[in-house]
This record gives structure tokens, sequence and C-alpha cells, in this order.
């Protein structure tokens, strides 16, 4: 359940760039963050599920609060996906997307 990644991917009209949050240090996804908007995006789009949604919520607010205090929280969303085990049941298990965006 460790899903580390960063990349963009088009949406529309709109390029959008996302970070997947996993097992790493907070801050690695805070630099990641903050170099998606230095190459000139404008949102973020951070995503983790399960134990990680709150490395999520850190990454966001240390993020605006300390390096890019002209972001702001554009959209919050939550949800719940379907995660095969290693022994072949079903467990649902928790998502949150945060979207970061200049002001």
């Amino acid at each position: 359940m460790t899903e580390e990644k960063l990349g963009s991917h088009a949406e529309g009209s709109n390029a959008e760039s996302t970070i997947l949050v996993g097992s790493k240090n907070v801050m690695s996804y805070v630099l990641a963050c903050k170099t998606l908007f230095d190459k000139g995006a404008q949102e973020v789009v951070i995503r983790a599920r399960g134990r990680l949604i709150s490395r999520a919520v850190d990454v966001a607010e240390i993020t605006r609060n300390r390096f890019m205090p002209d972001l702001i929280v554009k959209d919050i969303t939550i949800g719940t996906t379907t995660v095969q085990t290693d022994k072949g049941s079903e467990l649902n298990v928790s998502t949150i997307d945060i979207v970061l965006a200049r002001q």
C-alpha cells in the first residue's frame, strides 16, 4: 500500500500535477510540491490513502505555511477505494485528494 510517484498528466485542457504520498519522509513530498510549482504548475494534487492521509495533510500545510504562503487549498476530495490484500480478500481504504493552487 505504499505508492510514491511524482508526475503530471493532462486533464481536459489544463495540465495537472499529482503527488502520490507514500512512505518517504514529509519533506520529500514538500520538495516535490514546491518543484512542480516552480516549474510553472498552477495546481498540484496531493493524493494519499489509508494511514498516509495525515502525511498528505502535513505536506499541504508545510508547503503553504513555510515555503509558499501564496498557495490556497482549492479543493479537498475524500473517498473510499477497494484494495485486494495479499490473502485475496478485499479491503476498503479511505482516500484524499488535496488540490493546492496559486492565488
